[in-house]
């Protein structure tokens, strides 16, 4: 079925797939995914139902952060396929009634995008203040430790400034040292990425989901930030959220997406964004983003970085999910998500991976997609996938994680405690080969696939899965198919119930005269909710992972239960 929707706020109802293609499907055999191969397995997503693929970055790119550092934004790199082929891909798409939203990095770019190579050739470049160049520290020897402009560090360790023998001065990169920050303060800058934009909507693409963009403006001056137990400067009071974002998003909306003929969908990545922010951000009114993509609720399971790992306390995920569910409920969008290319494994993290393995797998998909917002499945998710066994650090692939694994140690930590917290938070979890059947490497490839596939994946896939009418595959399949055709799962307002509760999460959602309750048995043993359910024993069972088909609630989950009922008053 084509694509006719011109409804302004079709996203509301949407559920987004997101593929990170190096590991989804591979058509050549070279052990790497690619555009064909996502292609190939287009009906797949047909039948789990979902509204939009987002596809992570397939741009040209040296891959020193996984197509993130990108060296043209205009081509698409040979390890991914051609132009050709992402046509093909938008058309197959459109076919069957979904979008492509496409993975948009522009706070950095690679040190090999010719703007850089320019920019980095002389300190006169008509392209030099478009990355963020500074002398060394007065009084300090360029190249030197403490000779940094300022003392910020890199979210992938270190200093976020290199030191460029060449001219003698440093340039800023938020993340790797191949990563140099766009400079959004020169109008040049902003101007081409707007006519990159462009140039993609125009080709067929339906959106953008927008990488870290609300680091794209910087506080004048470039303050030190405060020391940290590194020794280098938390930065990001000084450019998260910076001075002058909201005026390049109005800008960006202004420029690349009104006046088009279809709604284009606008999606911002933004760490450390409040719920005050979101609001400013996702109010239709100003015009800046459809919703935002926090993660506040990804703190909850850690202490001072990710790495420092607590055991999951449930009052603490509602309350950070309820308080976004409160704060947007009048004016804003946001995004819901478990699993995404930068997080473990949900089911891993947060459920029961072994014996429980479905139950909360489904579980845990019944409680985001029945809050309000716009749902995202994770490639794998709707499989169940886990997280993979890794050993040695040898075993990691991902720049972030040998970084931490570096300099942890180097400061004297214990290996085997690091090695411990990159098994359970490395973003190599989300990253080993989509399972796709039980034949070698899982059917993803027919050659030595980049990163290993999971050794579960011999019980663990998606044929076993499309054949079990209990699966993982068709709960999700069944959650989508609700939020369609379900006005109240959309739009419905949303009341947290038993905030304290340790191991029940519980809230209704309302619409016009239906209401729903949906009841989640956080824990592997059986349990009587502490919640007056006077009305709801006779309500219509529309969901239950544990029986489905069920007409009945007892007032009793099972372990690992999730039930949604619906009632009208």
């Amino acid at each position: 079925m084509a694509i006719t929707s011109t409804d302004e706020d079709w996203w509301r109802t949407a559920v987004v797939y997101q593929v990170y293609p190096r590991s989804f499907a591979d058509s050549d055999g070279d052990g790497i995914g690619d555009l064909r191969g996502l292609i190939d397995r287009l009906d797949h997503l047909a039948l789990l139902g979902v509204d939009v693929v987002w596809l992570s970055p397939v741009y040209r790119s040296p891959q020193d952060d996984n197509g993130y550092d990108i060296s043209d934004y205009q081509d698409i790199d040979p390890t991914f396929g051609t132009l050709a082929d992402i046509d093909d891909l938008v058309a197959a798409l459109h076919e069957r009634g979904m979008r492509l939203m496409m993975d948009l990095v522009v706070n950095h770019t690679s040190d090999e995008h010719p703007w850089f190579v320019e920019s980095r050739s002389s300190t006169d470049n008509p392209k030099r203040d478009w990355y963020w160049w500074r002398a060394p520290r007065e009084g300090m020897a360029g190249g030197m430790p403490g000779a940094e402009p300022t003392n910020w560090e890199s979210f992938f360790s270190g200093p976020a400034w290199e030191y460029d023998e060449a001219s003698g001065e440093y340039f800023l990169h938020l993340f790797s040292r191949k990563q140099p920050d766009l400079n959004w303060e020169n109008p040049e800058v902003r101007q081409a990425v707007h006519a990159m934009m462009r140039w993609w909507l125009d080709r067929g693409v339906d959106g953008f989901r927008m990488d870290v963009i609300n680091l794209i403006s910087k506080a004048p001056g470039l303050p030190d930030g405060v020391v940290q137990a590194s020794g280098l400067g938390d930065g990001t009071p000084h450019f998260m959220n910076g001075p002058r974002i909201h005026e390049f998003l109005a800008e960006m909306n202004r420029e690349v997406f009104q006046g088009r003929d279809s709604k284009v969908l606008t999606v911002g990545e933004m760490p450390g964004a409040t719920i005050d922010d979101a609001v400013l951000y996702t109010d239709p009114e100003r015009a800046e983003v459809d919703m935002v993509f926090t993660f506040e609720h990804m703190d909850v399971d850690h202490a001072q970085t990710k790495w420092d790992l607590v055991p999951l306390r449930l009052p603490a995920l509602k309350a950070v999910l309820g308080r976004w569910q409160a704060g947007l409920a009048d004016v804003g969008w946001n995004s819901l998500y478990w699993n995404n290319h930068d997080q473990a494994r949900a089911v891993s993290r947060f459920g029961d991976d072994g014996a429980w393995r479905v139950r909360s797998a489904t579980l845990l998909g019944t409680v985001l997609h029945l809050h309000r917002g716009t749902p995202y499945v994770y490639q794998g998710e709707e499989l169940g996938m886990t997280n993979h066994p890794f050993g040695g650090i040898d075993t990691f692939r991902d720049i972030e994680s040998l970084n931490h694994h570096a300099q942890a140690v180097g400061l004297g930590a214990d290996p085997e405690h690091v090695l411990t917290s990159l098994r359970s938070r490395g973003r190599d979890n989300a990253r080993t080969p989509v399972q796709w059947d039980d034949s070698p490497h899982a059917g993803f490839t027919t050659g030595e696939p980049w990163l290993p596939v999971n050794p579960n994946h011999n019980e663990v896939n998606a044929a076993a899965a499309i054949a079990d009418e209990h699966s993982v595959f068709h709960h999700y399949r069944r959650l989508i198919e609700l939020r369609h055709t379900v006005p109240v799962v959309a739009h419905g307002d949303f009341t947290m119930l038993l905030p304290d509760d340790e191991v029940v999460y519980a809230f209704t959602r309302s619409l016009d005269d239906v209401e729903l309750l949906v009841l989640a048995n956080f824990s592997g043993r059986a349990v009587q909710p502490d919640l007056d359910v006077t009305g709801w024993t006779d309500a219509e069972v529309l969901l239950d992972n544990v029986a489905p088909g069920s007409a009945a609630f007892t007032g009793r989950l099972e372990p690992w239960q999730a039930l949604v009922l619906r009632r009208s008053q």
